[in-house]
């Protein structure tokens, strides 16, 4: 008898453990580590995850697997391997990484399906199963006795499995009509048909002049411009047979890519490949850090060593932050790769990203671009691993398991034997201090594509505009160089650090803020509804018309939001057409690309948006960029803030003048003295380096410590405080006189959703310790966190101290 080692889905520190199952006979040969099953786990049947086979157990009383979910692995050995990993890592169950492994689709409900590919190969006693179609549900096999044959089948490629996703997610299928009858019967069944059938007689000598053995039922009626019941009636006959054919929701299928080529490499651009060429050749293990200044040719360098790995017959995944680079970014790669790539991000709908994941599953890709997820491709022959825009804070997931994408990048590297490029003109400190120390190669690109240079940045102090009675938000330098650009034809990009029409609504009277009621936070006015939402928890409620606490009147809206920049533009520049990219505005699948495309068509002058303008965008005549407000990331409790405004300033700046003609940046701020915004007006990474890392070094954060963030939640205030309260004593007993735990103390945001949270971090070097302890952290509580609704989070790389 064989046994299958099962990982069940229990998230729980008891259940975080192998169980061992019998596989019954029929299944015998063909369960595999990978695949999903059912498992009778106390009283109840649940799904698991068979990670190993084996051959005895020391188990006394085994139960047998209940069920296949899966008919072939859905998760490879390295990926299975790579779950412990992140398990140990991240201090997760191995169910929530296997979980983190799969596409959304994947956990709906759906019917499992055999598929024929290639009938003439089909063993003659399995044809009855597929007697009237090319496909037949799994489940029709049970008791058959023909699990293994079909297991050597789909490995053959003969017969092929495919999940009919339920939930609104079925595959796209379309009807075919194929033809089940040769020439010489179809001329026989013609003398048979009564000669009123026209329609009927139509359809066969389409069938006998054409020569095609199957067409759309779509296309085949429009062609004719017949009705269905012809076909209805050739099919009684046994003469066409109607299917259903699966396709692919493909959602590039309306777009052509031309076919791009490579261009000639400029001497950094060759600088920078070649080593990693060489890696790729010598199947090398080697973390590179593309160290290249906005507009010097990243995206170029990328393909043509993703072309290298590809000639040697190898996959590669490329990882992009978020929605706001796939437009663009997907383009390049899909002219130059065409069908090799597959594509993955947030705003493809649930179906779609199945068909994505299935084409990697399947090989039928070579290349997938994707969002953070993607780095879990199933690809088995990875030949390199690149990160565009490295110091994304999306590469860092915020819920469990709370991986980077990084960690994992440079992982599956190891494994695979091969190189991981981390690009970015504004690398982390970090990475950036890895670089200098050799951790990894530093490959530096500071000179643009385009002769033109880096454009030139101008501060504008906003309380000096102020004090000379310009109370707009633009300064009186931003609107002239706005007018210019009108006149001339040319376009321009604003950006604004946050969405909504203002940021909150205050009393002039009282001061009374409106908060959300299950949220220490306070709501954010959204002209187009005319509502009041929380951002936390999506409360929303209609603006009142005077202050519920006095009553007065003079209850008016704060801050500056995209809308309502957006008005007045149009009262200072009448003229102007203006496209707003925000989340309001791009919330519809589609939109975002719609909105950059009529961009790119001149249909607008100005470009007027949020943090999704800031990176990747490359239109040849933008020639002024105005940022209007630097520094509201600075006000931010976070010891990162200064320098996520570096990068955000640098970015921006550097969609001005990528081509031939020259561009400017304003930048509008209430603080210019501030070295982030003055190092970024000169676009001086170095120097902003050099000054934050003596700043890191004297507070002891990253990159000179590492950090870690425990995190109490729970609806009482005492409960919480108290928790977190003994959790901190354990751990200074626990750890050595080096670590330094701040705490506990409120988190910034107290209140979310009505549960209060609490936190302490731990700033340390090395720390053995540390993570055993927090497991006994978790353990210790964990009937609490059952019982009585506690959550206890550890982030062992917090990116959001919020």
């Amino acid at each position: 008898m064989t046994y299958a080692s099962v990982i069940v889905d229990v998230p729980a520190k008891q259940t975080d453990r192998v169980f061992d199952y019998e596989i019954p006979d029929k299944w015998e040969g063909f369960i595999q580590p990978g695949m999903r099953v059912v498992v009778p786990f106390g009283p109840r049947q649940i799904q698991g995850f068979v990670v190993g086979l084996k051959e005895t157990t020391s188990v006394k009383k085994t139960r047998p697997i209940s069920n296949l979910i899966d008919i072939s692995p859905i998760l490879t050995q390295e990926l299975l391997q790579l779950a412990q990993w992140l398990r140990d890592h991240t201090l997760c169950f191995t169910i929530s990484a296997f979980q983190a492994m799969l596409p959304a689709a994947l956990k709906a409900k759906y019917e499992k399906w055999i598929i024929v590919r290639d009938r003439r190969k089909l063993p003659p006693h399995l044809e009855l199963f597929f007697d009237s179609s090319d496909r037949t549900r799994f489940e029709d096999f049970e008791g058959t006795g023909h699990y293994r044959l079909i297991k050597q089948l789909i490995d053959d490629e003969i017969l092929e499995v495919y999940y009919e996703v339920k939930d609104k997610l079925s595959k796209k299928t379309v009807k075919v009509i194929v033809l089940s009858a040769t020439k010489d019967e179809l001329k026989e069944a013609k003398k048979n048909i009564s000669a009123r059938a026209q329609a009927q007689h139509c359809l066969i000598d389409f069938f006998l002049e054409t020569g095609k053995k199957r067409i759309e039922k779509k296309q085949l009626l429009e062609e004719l411009q017949i009705g269905t019941s012809a076909i209805g009636a050739l099919v009684k006959l046994d003469i066409l047979q109607e299917v259903d054919d699966e396709r692919y929701r493909d959602p590039y299928a309306h777009r052509e890519f031309a076919k791009s080529e490579p261009l000639a490499l400029t001497s950094q651009q060759q600088e920078a490949i070649s080593p990693i060429l060489s890696s790729i050749e010598n199947e090398k293990h080697e973390g590179y850090v593309m160290f290249g200044v906005t507009g010097s040719g990243k995206t170029e360098v990328y393909m043509q060593a993703v072309d290298a790995v590809l000639k040697k017959g190898k996959e590669a995944i490329v990882l992009v932050p978020e929605i706001s680079l796939t437009p663009q970014m997907v383009n390049r790669f899909k002219s130059r790769f065409g069908s090799d790539v597959a594509v993955m991000h947030s705003g493809l709908g649930m179906g779609e990203k199945y068909d994505e994941w299935r084409k990697i599953h399947r090989k039928e890709v070579k290349v997938v671009v994707g969002a953070r997820s993607a780095i879990f491709a199933p690809f088995e022959n990875v030949g390199i691993i690149i990160i565009d825009e490295e110091h994304e804070t999306s590469y860092k997931q915020e819920d469990t398991p709370r991986y980077h994408a990084r960690d994992i990048a440079m992982e599956r590297g190891r494994f695979h034997r091969c190189p991981v490029v981390l690009g970015s003109a504004t690398p982390t400190l970090e990475t950036f201090a890895r670089a200098s120390k050799g951790v990894y190669h530093l490959l530096t690109m500071d000179k643009r594509m385009s002769d033109q240079g880096m454009p030139t940045v101008e501060i504008v102090d906003m309380r000096e505009e102020l004090r000379e009675g310009n109370r707009s938000m633009f300064s009186r330098d931003l609107l002239e160089k706005l007018q210019i650009r009108l006149e001339r034809g040319e376009q321009s990009v604003l950006f604004l650090n946050k969405r909504g029409y203002s940021s909150f609504v205050m009393c002039r009277d009282c001061g009374y803020v409106v908060e959300c009621p299950h949220c220490d936070i306070s709501l954010t006015y959204h002209r187009i509804s005319n509502m009041l939402k929380c951002h936390y928890c999506g409360y929303e409620e209609q603006v009142h018309a005077s202050c519920p606490s006095c009553d007065s009147d003079h209850f008016r809206f704060f801050g500056t939001g995209t809308q309502k920049v957006e008005e007045e533009l149009t009262k200072l520049l009448p003229s102007a057409r203006v496209i707003r990219m925000d989340v309001d505005t791009t919330s519809k699948k589609g939109s975002h690309e719609k909105l950059l495309q009529q961009f790119g068509d001149r249909k607008a002058d100005i470009l007027l948006g949020t943090q999704m303008i800031a990176k990747g965008l490359d239109f040849p005549q933008v020639t002024l960029v105005g940022v209007l407000t630097a520094d509201t990331m600075l006000n931010i409790p976070d010891f990162r803030s200064s320098e996520k405004t570096f990068q955000l300033l640098t970015q921006v700046s550097g969609r001005a003048g990528r081509h031939v003609l020259p561009g400017e940046v304003v930048i509008q701020t209430y603080s210019p003295e501030h070295y982030s915004v003055e190092l970024a007006s000169t676009h001086d990474y170095l120097g902003f380096y050099q000054k934050e890392m003596l700043l890191r070094k004297s507070h002891q954060y990253p990159p000179f410590y590492y950090l870690a963030l425990v995190t109490v939640t729970h609806q009482e205030l005492t409960k919480v405080v108290t928790v977190t309260e003994r959790i901190t004593s354990y751990l200074s007993g626990q750890l050595s006189k080096e670590a330094v735990i701040l705490g506990p103390v409120s988190s910034p945001i107290a209140r979310i959703k009505d549960r209060y949270r609490y936190q302490c971090i731990i700033k340390y070097k090395r720390e053995p310790n540390l993570h055993q302890a927090l497991k006994n952290v978790v353990e210790k509580y964990q009937s609490q966190m059952d019982q009585e609704k506690l959550a206890i989070h550890i982030d062992l790389n917090p990116y959001m101290l919020m």
